[in-house]
């Protein structure tokens, strides 16, 4: 159980609250590259509760700003986006992606107000085809880029989606955490597929074990594999929003999500699938962007997405599965499978998020297999208290090398030390394989 005010505390991002104030002291992925075009019209964004557009000058240099004009409050997204900056309609400002003013058609030429005016904005860096800004403090101190393993191999070696989750961002980052679920809200009431022949789905009831780093937590699951054996998955969760998932042994990749929030009740979830040392699987990219028989996967297809106004933040990224249509629930459905919900990632966000935006934590009632997600609380609520104590930030937000983690799935002798036996595969080395077979 979490009281009430701890789990505001954990869940309100905005300016000036806790849980704001340390999410941005790290690098945040907010855009595909390929979202923001050179010269093309801005994109609408909120992170952490700011109205931000994005946009890509002539040089290909990529700006995140106010969505207002200091002016007169007019809309950006409407902005040209021209001759390196992009001009207001209303009355011709124009901005550099720095937000320096660089011109005021309207008033005189002798003017003194361009130089002294700017629009906020952020630092944006670009990697491996996402987009990354830096909100915190002292931005020209910003730390490097994380070295999440996904963004700094080939792209070639990777999948993304990009969609966005009603609800706020802890509930959401929870569920992948959860491992005890999986078998169970995304197997079959027929028995039948491969999710019931899962290791995991042969026993239901494992045991769990935590192991906290100055990354975050590894959160391993043990489950009984015949007499003698242990089947261990090892879940990761990274500081402030990232999750690692085990590879299947039918699907040898990584996955993860950043769960980036949008506002207190909004959840920019990417997804990243991949391979550690080789090209993706060009079948398996296919179902994900298409879905496979007309059920979502762990990414949400390219079709998935309703029509939203460009004055929406992340106007393209909003999903036909929703809580306003029950995720398109069906009774049908749920007599074939064990949740009437299309698809993996549809059954995850109903779970999450189909009761409301933020949940009132205060009314569960945790269990053994909910280890792994009280010490990531704990971490979280600690984290907070240190940096409202004497501003101690976490070793992860200035030391990139921190989140070079994988999950992993091993077998081990029966009640073996899965850290020591997962010491050196749980590493994750650029270029090189899993180093075991998942």
């Amino acid at each position: 159980m979490l009281s009430r005010e701890d789990n505001e505390r954990l869940v309100r991002v905005g300016p000036g609250t806790e849980m704001g104030q340390l999410m941005r002291l790290y690098w945040i992925p907010f855009l595909l590259a390929k979202d923001v075009p050179a010269d093309g019209q801005p994109y609408r964004v909120r992170l952490l509760g700011e109205d931000l557009v994005a946009f890509r000058d002539n040089e290909g240099r990529v700006g995140l700003v106010d969505h207002a004009c200091p002016h007169r409050g007019a809309p950006m997204v409407f902005g040209r986006n021209e001759d390196g900056g992009l001009r207001c309609v209303y009355h011709g400002w124009k901005f550099s992606v720095e937000g320096r003013c660089l011109e005021m058609p309207a008033e005189p030429a002798n003017s003194r107000m361009p130089a002294a005016m700017r629009i906020k904005s952020y630092p944006v860096r670009e990697r491996n085809g996402v987009l990354w800004t830096y909100m915190g403090p002292e931005p020209e101190q910003a730390p490097p880029l994380p070295s999440v393993e996904w963004n700094m191999v080939p792209e070639e070696q990777v999948a993304l989606s990009v969609r966005v989750q009603e609800c706020n961002w802890l509930q959401a980052l929870e569920g992948e955490i959860d491992s005890a679920h999986a078998a169970i809200l995304h197997g079959r009431a027929d028995n039948s597929g491969i999710i019931n022949q899962w290791k995991q789905a042969q026993d239901l009831a494992p045991t769990f074990e935590c192991s906290v780093q100055e990354a975050g937590v590894s959160i391993a699951s043990r489950r009984q594999v015949g007499e003698d054996a242990n089947y261990i998955r090892v879940n990761q969760y990274m500081m402030p929003f990232w999750t690692l998932v085990p590879p299947q042994s039918q699907y040898p990749e990584l996955s993860g999500h950043a769960w980036v929030p949008i506002d207190d009740e909004h959840t920019l979830c990417l997804m990243f699938s991949y391979h550690p040392d080789q090209p993706f699987y060009e079948k398996t990219r296919k179902v994900f962007k298409e879905g496979h028989a007309g059920r979502q996967t762990g990414h949400s297809s390219e079709d998935s997405f309703e029509k939203r106004p460009c004055t929406d933040p992340y106007h393209t990224y909003w999903s036909v599965f929703n809580r306003g249509n029950a995720y398109q629930f069906s009774a049908e459905l749920a007599k074939k499978y064990n949740a009437g919900l299309p698809g993996l990632w549809v059954q995850d966000a109903a779970c999450q998020s189909g009761v409301a935006a933020i949940y009132d934590r205060s009314q569960e009632h945790l269990g053994t297999t909910d280890t792994g997600i009280v010490r990531t609380r704990r971490l979280l609520l600690d984290s907070l208290k240190r940096l409202a104590a004497d501003g101690q930030r976490p070793v992860s937000a200035t030391d990139p090398d921190q989140f070079l983690w994988r999950a992993i799935s091993i077998t081990i002798p029966a009640g073996g030390d899965w850290k020591q036996a997962g010491a050196e595969v749980m590493k994750a080395k650029l270029g090189q394989g899993f180093g075991y077979v998942p």
